[in-house]
């Protein structure tokens, strides 16, 4: 297999790494920033000035070089705080030890190509054809160029997977609308699964494959007169090249005999008008443009790319008609799914996914296959690890999480029947053995950019400001502190302070006239020259995002180690953390003789 870069006793030691450094800073992650000035926050943890605070981030931000940390005990400082007081007095050592114990810090991430070159160095098959591999994509005016990154970089790296494997099926949980199914069956061959608990996203999946199915013969059209150009070129003969949609078409490289499209479905769709063909209605265009075949996918996928989150909602919170029709839905695409399984450029169902699902309740035609998550949200990444150790069928894993702020954690001490349901943090026996707990707050500063606020795309600082000098008034006037439920979307509508709170008020339920807007006004004039403490503050609080980040994925990973049929697991970076902040994969991969296979 492929050689391990780090033991279960290297991960367990960057685990208490990382803890001792939150032990001390995680305070900083979990003060909200809505409370601010209510709890006095700078004043609680900070013995220096914003301007110091700023200034130290802004040369830490240019990459200056930075000394060695120096001995925390001689200097009566760990990491930066006053060991009698704990209060920040050292900002540029803070910032040097949160830089180290950042996952890029412990150096224990591979990057993707080194992850590719070694699971092609290491193959199952030997004489297998190299998986079809994309050019890297240009954004252009019908692309988000987030999605586009996300969707090559992290198929290319399961195609990998599959093919090292000896697989052909691949099941994505957290499926969404299918961008990545959808790519991963039409570049690569793969028979997808996608499940997802939105039916609404399910449905929109199945939309996108009557529109793949156009784009695909669109392209079709252009292989197959691109050949004949070949031909006839090097044979010096005329040859007459065909144009247009409505000629037939070969079966599409790549993706195999069980794609191929009937004629009569064929013919009826082209009477279906697809505004997803844009640059794709002209063949001839397609011919001489030499457009790559992955930018014309991805383009056919774009019109859509923005999706809305939706909540998972578990079978126990559906109403028994929702779970009928749930289930009658699942059973007519896998009718259909049997009876044309070429209409189908990648396999949707609709289902709430935990480490209890039977996937051959769900997938009937299950062989052995990879299991991929991208930027499943809570649970639902931890829960696909617990899958994948618990299924003999699933040979490999590859998992991006997000939404840390949703993931439940075990030891979370607000919680009274912590013991009763299967949780999202800790994963690892290691860190449960010690109960750890972070703490929502800071789950939630784990969900900062530290890359895009370190080139200048930095935090709406305004708008936590007017939250936070409305927990005053609201505190001092209503003897109320709660506002997150109701409030969140008032700034963004409001034109001064004023009207902001007003319209809060008004959200709030709460007697406005109580207030003059003198006296809303004089709030905000008290406080405005305290903002650079709460921009200070939020920037501390990014610095610290890799760390806490880092230490749920090491929990995840130090999850794999600790099994014994997990053969091999890893930390990748697959994606530019500028362009998709949540870059980094958990990848499994088990012992051959642990698989079924058919």
């Amino acid at each position: 297999m492929i050689p391990s870069s780090c033991s279960l006793v290297e991960i367990q030691r960057q685990i208490d790494e990382v803890k001792r450094f939150l032990a001390i800073t995680l305070s900083i992650a979990n003060a909200h920033t809505v409370e601010f000035y209510t709890h006095d926050v700078w004043n609680r943890f900070m013995a220096v000035s914003p301007e110091e605070v700023l200034s130290a981030v802004t040369s830490a931000s240019g990459h200056q070089r930075e000394p060695e940390l120096k001995g925390s005990k001689q200097s009566g400082t760990t990491f930066g705080f006053c060991n009698d007081t704990h209060r920040l007095i050292d900002t540029h050592e803070l910032l040097q030890a949160a830089k180290a114990h950042s996952l890029a810090g412990l150096g224990i991430c591979l990057s993707r190509d080194e992850l590719m070159h070694a699971v092609r160095k290491i193959s199952l098959d030997p004489g297998a054809p190299p998986a079809s591999i994309g050019t890297v994509l240009e954004p252009d005016e019908f692309m988000n160029s987030k999605k586009s990154h996300e969707v090559q970089s992290m198929s290319e790296v399961v195609s990998c997977l599959a093919q090292h494997c000896g697989v052909k099926q691949v099941i994505d949980v957290g499926s969404g609308k299918g961008y990545l199914s959808s790519f991963l069956s039409l570049q690569f061959g793969l028979q997808v699964y996608g499940i997802d608990s939105s039916s609404t996203n399910t449905h929109g999946a199945q939309e996108r494959n009557r529109k793949l199915k156009k784009f695909s013969r669109a392209y079709q059209k252009h292989r197959k007169a691109t050949r004949a150009q070949e031909e006839a070129t090097r044979q010096q003969e005329p040859v007459e090249i065909k144009t247009g949609l409505n000629g037939e078409g070969d079966v599409l490289d790549g993706v195999g005999a069980e794609n191929v499209s009937h004629r009569a479905e064929e013919e009826e769709e082209e009477k279906v008008p697809s505004p997803v063909l844009i640059g794709l209605s002209d063949a001839n265009s397609v011919i001489e443009g030499h457009s790559e075949p992955e930018d014309l996918f991805l383009s056919a996928l774009s019109l859509d790319v923005i999706q809305s989150t939706s909540s998972r909602v578990s079978p126990s919170q559906l109403s028994a008609e929702e779970k009928e029709k749930r289930k009658r839905e699942n059973l007519e695409r896998k009718a259909q799914s049997r009876t044309s399984r070429a209409s189908a450029v990648f396999s949707p169902l609709t289902s709430y996914v935990t480490a209890e699902t039977e996937l051959r309740e769900l997938i009937n035609e299950l062989e052995a296959a990879v299991m991929v998550g991208l930027h499943t949200c809570g649970d639902l990444a931890p829960s696909t690890l617990r899958m994948f150790v618990a299924k003999p069928e699933l040979a490999a894993v590859c998992s991006v999480g997000c939404c840390y702020h949703l993931l439940s954690e075990e030891f979370d001490p607000s919680v009274q029947d912590h013991l009763q349901a299967i949780h999202g943090f800790p994963l690892s026996q290691y860190l449960r053995d010690q109960s750890w707990f972070c703490g929502r707050n800071a789950r939630m500063s784990a969900c900062l950019a530290l890359e895009r606020v370190s080139v200048g795309q930095g935090i709406q600082m305004e708008s936590l400001f007017y939250r936070a000098v409305l927990h005053v008034i609201l505190r001092d006037h209503y003897s109320c502190f709660k506002s997150e439920k109701r409030v969140g979307n008032v700034y963004s509508k409001a034109k001064s302070f004023v009207d902001y709170v007003r319209r809060a008020l008004h959200r709030l339920e709460l007697d406005g006239a109580k207030l003059s807007d003198s006296a809303i006004q004089d709030y905000y004039d008290t406080y405005r020259p305290r903002m650079s403490e709460m921009h200070a503050f939020n920037m501390l609080k990014v610095t610290l995002a890799p760390c806490i980040e880092g230490l749920l994925l090491l929990d995840r990973l130090c999850y794999l180690k600790e099994q014994e049929d997990v053969s091999y697991s890893a930390l990748v970076q697959l994606f530019d953390p500028l362009l998709s902040p949540r870059c980094y994969a958990v990848i499994g991969l088990k012992t051959n003789g642990d698989r079924i296979t058919s």
